[in-house]
């Protein structure tokens, strides 16, 4: 039974159904009573339902305070209109649709001799509180981050963007999980081809369950097999609504802490929160610092391996000596040298990950000055490759974005097995192939390079510098390479004064 299937019962088939249905289930409670003189029956999940709102505002009201008189009309319809201290209290007929609402927290009741089911929604609002971000910090910014409850994040946009064209629109995925998940928007600032290109990919998902927003970025990426990021993710609300701000699209998945936004560009990915809350000027010399330890983190290794194994003569006199004296004892060739660390040090920072945070840290540091001081003891690697993959690692840090680090971290053994068959040609054959991908990539219709490739110099403002918050006057140019038109600072519409009529 999938989320959108309808099942009619009979009425004196309902309460049989539901047993049936939810067989074995020891949390669901299935609870008997009268409410004036007609039998009825409340169901719920034990754990989902708020038991001391089912207590006062449901159960004693009904049983111990209201009346009902013989005039005919429907117990269902007297609850409905007079159970005053529960809002959103709806008559259903639909048993897979009140099926699903016991699930999410909902108390059914069923009165018998009665067509309409009575739906409260009492769920439980235990989560785990909203705490700063972990994995996003800055100095002077929000600390907020996104928790795993669904109403509590579109709660923390609504708290930003506070404006009644932010549209949030809920589907449900999963045939297991009945997932709610969330697409937010904010009307006349996203283009409408972009929320029905949404609306369109979503459609696509077919799975037995969604248990985080990585699911869901499989199924709506445009290229499944680059392994680019084409959507962004963050777990701080700042960051999806300035993305919302800027014409884009946020997708929320019930249960995990960190959306997805599209489009994105890779210049979006290279960006950090704190570059919008430092001065523009120092926001674009560490946005600088910032590229240039990409290049390294991504070309370092592979420079080295072939400078030392085919152009030699490009070093200084010095430094080649220097670099023959370290590698003279050595038994590998740079690139085997290259491979032992490279493995070494990415094994390290896994491990860092999994094992317990008070030794976590611990661990890989010291893991890495004995193995690395161990290695060219024993003449296994030079010292001056031990450096070179010591700021190699050290320079991947620096990449705000995960997904976008650990691409360039994987894409670095192939450009240093170019690099040690070809040399410098070899490394420039890779760039150049990375580049022809990266061109030929989209993100929702729009150019991942964008807006340096097509050139759009008026967007420049925000991808090598950080221009002052008074000059970007401009939203960028998303969803396609024509067409998309930018889309000026609105003001704020003009409320209507009170003549006193």
């Amino acid at each position: 039974m999938t989320a959108n299937s309808k099942v009619e019962v009979d009425v004196a088939a309902r309460l049989p159904w539901f047993e049936e249905q939810l067989k074995n289930c020891a949390d669901i409670q299935f609870h008997t009573c009268e409410i004036g003189s007609h039998p009825c029956v409340f169901i719920f999940i034990d754990g989902l339902v708020n038991q001391d709102m089912l207590q006062s505002h449901i159960l004693e009201p009904l049983l111990l305070k209201m009346q009902f008189s013989s005039t005919g009309e429907m117990v269902s319809e007297i609850v409905q209109h007079k159970l005053l201290p529960v809002s959103s209290v709806q008559g259903i007929q639909d048993v897979s649709a009140a099926l699903h609402d016991i699930f999410e927290g909902g108390v059914l009741l069923l009165i018998e001799n009665e067509p309409q089911m009575v739906i409260f929604p009492l769920r439980a609002t235990e989560t785990r509180a909203i705490s700063q971000s972990e994995n996003e910090n800055v100095i002077r910014g929000p600390k907020q981050a996104f928790v795993e409850d669904l109403d509590i994040n579109v709660s923390l946009i609504r708290k930003i963007v506070k404006n009644p064209l932010l549209k949030v629109e809920k589907f449900k995925f999963g045939s297991y999980t009945n997932t709610n998940v969330v697409i937010c928007y904010i009307e006349g600032l996203c283009q409408q081809k972009l929320v029905d290109e949404m609306k369109e990919r979503l459609g696509r998902v077919d799975i037995d369950a969604i248990l985080g927003s990585s699911y869901i970025e499989e199924f709506i990426e445009d290229n499944p097999y680059s392994p680019f990021p084409q959507v962004q993710y963050t777990e701080r609300p700042d960051i999806v609504s300035a993305a919302l701000l800027e014409g884009r699209i946020a997708v929320i998945v019930d249960g995990t802490p960190i959306p997805i936004i599209a489009p994105v560009t890779l210049y979006m990915l290279l960006q950090s929160p704190e570059d919008y809350y430092q001065r523009f000027v120092a926001a674009t010399w560490i946005r600088w610092i910032r590229y240039l330890f990409l290049l390294i983190s991504f070309l370092l290794p592979s420079v080295y391996i072939a400078v030392t194994t085919f152009h030699p003569e490009m070093l200084p006199p010095n430094l080649l000596i220097a670099v023959a004296a370290a590698r003279e004892n050595v038994p590998f060739p740079a690139i085997v040298e290259a491979f032992i660390m490279e493995l070494t040090f990415e094994a390290l920072r896994e491990a860092g990950l999994r094992i317990p945070k008070p030794i976590g840290q611990t661990v890989s540091i010291i893991g890495a000055l004995v193995i690395g001081q161990a290695a060219v003891q024993a003449g296994i690697v030079s010292a001056p490759m031990v450096i070179v993959v010591s700021i190699t690692g050290i320079a991947s840090f620096v990449i705000p974005h995960f997904d976008l680090g650990l691409t360039f971290r994987l894409l670095r053994f192939p450009v240093m097995f170019l690099a040690a068959s070809l040399g410098l040609y070899g490394v420039i054959l890779g760039i150049l192939l990375i580049y022809l991908h990266l061109v030929t990539l989209r993100s929702f219709g729009t150019p991942y390079l964008t807006p340096t490739s097509p050139i759009r110099f008026g967007d420049w403002k925000d991808v090598f510098m950080r221009a002052p918050i008074w000059l970007m006057r401009k939203r960028p140019v998303l969803f396609g390479t024509s067409g998309g038109e930018r889309v000026a600072y609105k003001p704020r519409p003009q409320i209507p004064e009170d003549n006193g009529d």
